[in-house]
């Protein structure tokens, strides 16, 4: 289970409440977190490879889950991609994963990524 009183997570919680829920920037973030739908993740990897792996494996976990328990996975990663242009690379790899997994997955048009540098 996520510990979820990391600054890292209540940071995250506190720019979805203001910014994502606050100014509307997403219409569908308001109803999961006000059920308690939403999986906070704090990245452990250690490399680009390694967030590869952990997106695929939350992907794989939210695909196993009911959208009554799980709705949307936030995977927070603190400790890479501050430059701008690498994060910008990892959309892409990010982007691939996604639509490779997705072609195994019954969820295939439920599951979007929105990635966020914060």
């Amino acid at each position: 289970m996520t510990d979820m009183n990391t600054p890292e997570i209540a940071d995250t919680v506190r720019w979805l409440e203001r910014a994502v829920i606050g100014l509307n920037l997403c219409p569908f973030a308001k109803a999961p977190h006000v059920k308690g739908q939403i999986h906070y993740v704090l990245s452990e990897a250690k490399g680009l490879e390694g967030l590869r792996d952990e997106l695929i494996e939350q992907l794989q976990a939210l695909a196993a889950m009911p959208a009554e328990e799980r709705e949307t996975v936030l995977l927070i990663v603190p400790q890479m991609l501050q430059d701008f242009l690498e994060f910008n690379d990892f959309l892409d790899e990010a982007d691939a994963v996604l639509e490779i997994r997705l072609d195994y997955l019954d969820h295939k048009d439920a599951i979007k990524l929105c990635i966020a540098n914060l």
